[in-house]
């Protein structure tokens, strides 16, 4: 079961939306509307976040991230669709329910931390925990154990003026965590951090997804950031969710030419990893292999070199083309395993972490898994033909003045840059 599904998500603002809706369904675009007096923010949103996944909703100002957000935790009703928290519709509840659901199973992490001034960083941990009631004694306890996981030990009974910026943001983390929710909702919360800071805190972010096992809607503006924190990536443009995938999906297999336009200048060596484009290793041989059958190999794959691998698939030496050649001269039954060493990575390692050994190794790198075992291999082409962008036709262009409200803002006509 999805921990969030969006079904058919729309928001319209103004007088009479549902009348939007209907003009939606029957092929109407959003000047359209927009001469009906009406805004449409959020348009046929349909996406699932599973459980324990990092799923980053990006698009310029003006695009309906901020809308989609208020809708998943009820700030916002729905126009139109269904949205489902942990299979439960949560787009009609009433008051009390939706704050119940608010309490267990949804916490909030805002852009400007939204603390209380007046409540030291340990109250301020602690607050959702008694609003839900939680004695004192437990809730103080929680409130500890959150701040020392996001590095914040000891700083309890401080003010947050006393503070820095991404300090207080880690409180607003702490806070979150403390509620115990299985569901973390993120609104721009680093956006307002200074670069290294930012940088900080997306780190942290990551080692307590990998320690907690979160599910996570993260909204922002910045595709470096999206693509470093998304499991997967759901890409929005005037209201509409125009593609979802991972980030490899997004960089290779762009949707349209906006998606193409949008990613041209990501620094493709970060986010992609040896994993994602590794080839299958089809031309090795085991070291029991003959001179012959190891050169009708290299013939047949057009390669210099053979990596040798053990029945297990581990990788126990290289041979290469000329002494190959020599042996089957020679009529040689062995193998001429060579001494050189072969460069090895794991899937996991960036392609900007590569080029060292791809540059050093005439042989093509070997992809390894933690178990030892060969998963793939990268030819020097490949790395290069990786870093490649896929070409883009539409120029990527902002918002135009009337194409929509900034996210959640039904009487802004025209959409400014954050």
């Amino acid at each position: 079961m999805p921990a969030i599904e969006a079904n058919g998500l729309t928001k319209i603002f103004g007088r009479r939306p549902q009348r939007g809706v209907k003009m939606l369904k029957e092929g109407a675009d959003r000047a359209q509307l927009r001469r009906e007096g009406l805004t449409p923010a959020v348009i046929d949103a349909t996406f699932e976040v599973a459980p324990g996944e990092i799923f980053v909703v990006m698009g310029l100002s003006g695009s309906g991230k901020s809308t989609l957000i208020r809708m998943v935790n009820g700030l916002l009703e729905p126009t139109d669709g269904v949205m489902r928290i942990d299979g439960q519709d949560v787009t009609h509840l009433s008051a009390t329910a939706l704050r119940e659901v608010r309490r267990t199973k949804v916490s909030m992490v805002f852009q400007h931390f939204a603390l209380l001034p007046h409540r030291t960083v340990g109250e301020n941990a602690a607050y959702p925990l008694k609003l839900r009631g939680v004695n004192k004694a437990e809730r103080e306890a929680k409130a500890e154990e959150a701040l020392a996981m996001v590095g914040l030990k000891g700083w309890g009974g401080s003010l947050p003026s006393e503070l820095s910026g991404g300090m207080r943001q880690r409180v607003g983390l702490a806070r979150a965590l403390a509620a115990g929710t299985d569901i973390m909702l993120m609104d721009e919360a680093f956006s307002a951090l200074d670069p290294l800071i930012r940088k900080e805190m997306q780190d942290q972010l990551l080692e307590l997804q990998a320690e907690l096992g979160k599910t996570i809607l993260f909204i922002t503006h910045d595709l470096n950031e999206a693509m470093r924190l998304g499991d997967r990536i759901a890409m929005m443009r005037d209201g509409r969710v125009v593609q979802v995938g991972t980030s490899e999906q997004i960089l290779n297999e762009p949707a349209n030419d906006y998606v193409a336009q949008f990613v041209a200048d990501v620094d493709r060596s970060r986010v992609l990893s040896a994993g994602d484009v590794m080839e299958r290793p089809v031309a090795v041989v085991g070291p029991e292999s003959g001179p012959k059958a190891a050169h009708k190999l290299m013939r047949e794959h057009q390669v210099s070199s053979l990596l040798v691998t053990a029945r297990d698939r581990k990788v126990v030496g290289i041979v290469w083309e000329k002494d190959v050649a020599d042996a089957v001269r020679q009529g040689t039954d062995t193998l001429p395993v060579s001494s050189d060493p072969v460069a090895q990575v794991s899937p996991d390692t960036a392609l900007a972490d590569l080029f060292h050994d791809a540059a050093t190794s005439q042989a093509p790198l070997a992809v390894v898994g933690a178990d030892g075992r060969l998963q793939g291999v990268i030819p020097r082409v490949t790395l290069l033909s990786a870093l490649a962008v896929p070409g883009a036709d539409s120029a990527l262009s902002p918002a135009e003045p009337g194409d929509g409200p900034a996210d959640g803002e039904p009487a802004l006509d025209t959409a400014g840059a954050k």
